[in-house]
């Protein structure tokens, strides 16, 4: 995955885990914000990245959506505070956990681990 998914898919769980609107993603391996305005409700998820300005969105019974700046699918599920995942623009799987507006994400293209908070 690439840096500006794992911020979208951070910023996307702590929306659905909070039910709370995410206006920015605290990144620990830049030490610096992402502006990005994520909502999650009514089965939908819709949001735009002010960074890479690129629009996100999708919906259905998981939190699947499709990155317009990298023409790309990402297949992502939530179950309490646990979460997992597929990129197919990377062909990268990914997991994680969230607790409250802070995320924990497992990358298996890089094999790190990825911190963020909202």
């Amino acid at each position: 995955m690439n840096a500006s998914t794992r911020a979208r898919v951070a910023a996307i769980v702590v929306a659905a885990a909070t039910g709370k609107n995410v206006s920015s993603i605290y990144d620990y391996e830049r030490s610096a914000y992402r502006s990005m305005s994520v909502k999650v409700g009514n089965r939908q998820v819709t949001g735009y990245d002010y960074e890479a300005s690129a629009h996100f969105s999708g919906g259905g019974s998981d939190l699947n959506f499709y990155d317009y700046d990298r023409s790309a699918h990402v297949q992502l599920k939530l179950k309490d505070k646990s979460f997992s995942g597929y990129d197919y623009g990377t062909s990268d799987h990914f997991s994680g956990t969230v607790n409250d507006r802070s995320v924990s994400l497992y990358d298996y293209g890089t094999c790190q681990y990825y911190n963020y908070s909202a």
